[in-house]
């Protein structure tokens, strides 16, 4: 089935079959990562993993040598892009805390794995490094997925940079006024500015604007807060998948690792009331490994933090499978039927189409539009926008999975995700090319590109496809 909203810009959204069971659902992963030979590590097609689902580290998803080149005759004129923060620490220590109360509690009792007694000073000494990089803060990994994307940036259009420096253009830049959006943009612009120093006087000073892309937390996105906060159907559907019997098994295998079977059946059966149960404590360290990746610039030495030794690979991507689900249900297509989690992004998109637009009409002087923001943001516009494996809902009496629907986290939102639009003018025609994290992408079905296979659209269609007055 597909929506039936009256919003202008709307994605597909079939239902999932109700044959699909969930044993299924991790089968369905594992092509996924068989799929990426060794040629696909610096510009992986598609995440090696979904264990990290959201948190999962940046890589361009295309060689830059493997562009479509313009058409003959059109030259850069603009750029815009927006792109999620990049890599960082926890927002806080509360996962450490707890599963570090557990495990002291269980020390005492003499109730730790040969393995689990090296868990508590990893776990510490990953906290003091969290700490000491600020939570919430990019890591060193961070400010590297931002450099290089502007570095390629630079690369990719080197004509365009030559242009804003010899015509006296400017380049914005936006923020949701977060630290790390705010320090993405900052390390962005830096790199430009190192790539060329030139460009340096011709970078704006950031501003902030909630509205544009802060927007789950803003005037526009109160409804959506609401429905989060009090849709029953939600919450039902998230308890369900935590109350799953593989969801029991895999907390108690990844528990199992660290603690005696004593021990996490004490844990199971509720003894440390203000811990939670071991879906919870289990939880606790899934959330510590998929942190690590982000933090391997600052581990010892840079060798990472070890934090796979206290999962198995499958209950890893287990957990991994449930924060996609959340982050489906929450953020992204959702129930079938109902736009309530991306119909708020259209703010976004209009900014994209504004600021073409404007550049096309001869209104702006800007050679380049960067903004810089959240996860809450790019997961509802890439489903707005119809971007590959964002657009399927679920049927309210069928369960999200691997096995019945594309969305992946890993692939709609790693750290540093990036939606950019390459415009090109020749006389009075202008095109768009769209990269998604470094990839030509096309529009959604039913957007005609200037010809087969192309990935480069007339602005005119796209205001048509899209829905846009007067396009």
């Amino acid at each position: 089935m597909r929506r039936t909203t009256p919003k202008r810009w709307t994605p597909s959204a079939l239902a999932l079959p109700v044959s699909v069971v969930l044993a299924a659902t991790m089968a369905a992963s594992a092509p996924a990562r068989a799929a990426n030979g060794p040629h696909a590590r610096a510009h992986a097609s598609a995440p090696t993993t979904t264990a990290y689902s959201t948190k999962t580290p940046y890589e361009p998803r295309q060689d830059p040598r493997t562009y479509e080149p313009a058409p003959e005759g059109f030259v850069p004129v603009f750029t815009e892009n927006v792109s999620r923060h990049g890599s960082r620490s926890a927002t806080d220590s509360e996962d450490g805390d707890l599963i570090l109360r557990l495990w002291d509690r269980a020390r005492e009792d003499g109730q730790l794995t040969r393995l689990g007694r090296d868990f508590g000073p990893d776990v510490r000494a990953l906290l003091a490094a969290m700490g000491q990089t600020g939570y919430g803060k990019l890591s060193g990994r961070g400010k590297r997925e931002l450099h290089g994307t502007a570095l390629r940036m630079a690369q990719r259009l080197p004509r365009l940079f030559d242009t804003i420096v010899k015509d006296g253009e400017s380049i914005d830049v936006v923020s949701s006024g977060q630290g790390r959006a705010v320090d993405s943009g900052t390390v962005f612009t830096d790199a430009l500015a190192q790539a060329d120093p030139a460009l340096k006087p011709h970078i704006g000073q950031a501003r902030t604007d909630k509205d544009l892309l802060y927007f789950h937390k803003s005037a526009g996105g109160a409804a959506y807060r609401d429905w989060l906060a009090h849709d029953q159907r939600l919450a039902d559907t998230l308890k369900n998948l935590d109350d799953r019997p593989a969801t029991r098994t895999a907390a108690r295998n990844i528990l199992a690792r660290i603690f005696t079977p004593a021990f996490v059946q004490r844990v199971a059966k509720g003894e440390f009331g203000s811990i939670g149960n071991e879906v919870t404590a289990a939880r606790a360290v899934y959330d510590l490994y998929s942190t690590a990746p982000a933090m391997r610039d600052e581990s010892p030495r840079g060798g990472g933090w070890h934090m796979d030794r206290y999962l198995t690979r499958r209950d890893a991507d287990w957990f991994g499978y449930l924060n996609d689900a959340e982050e489906f249900y929450k953020k992204g297509p959702s129930f079938a039927g109902s736009d309530i989690t991306y119909r708020m992004a259209g703010v976004l998109l209009d900014d994209f189409f504004r600021q073409a637009e404007a550049k096309r009409d001869g209104t702006s002087t800007l050679g380049a539009e960067l903004r810089f923001t959240h996860a809450e943001e790019i997961i509802p516009l890439a489903a707005l926008m119809g971007l590959p494996g964002s657009t399927e809902a679920a049927a309210p009496a069928t369960p999200y999975t691997y096995a019945g629907n594309p969305w992946r986290g890993a692939a709609v939102s790693p750290m540093a995700t990036n939606i950019q639009w390459d415009m090109y003018r020749k006389g009075d025609t202008y095109l768009i090319r769209m990269l998604y994290n470094e990839k030509e992408t096309p529009f959604k079905a039913g957007c005609r590109p200037i010809a087969k296979h192309s990935h480069f659209y007339d602005l005119r269609e796209l205001e048509r496809c899209f829905g846009r007055v007067g396009g």
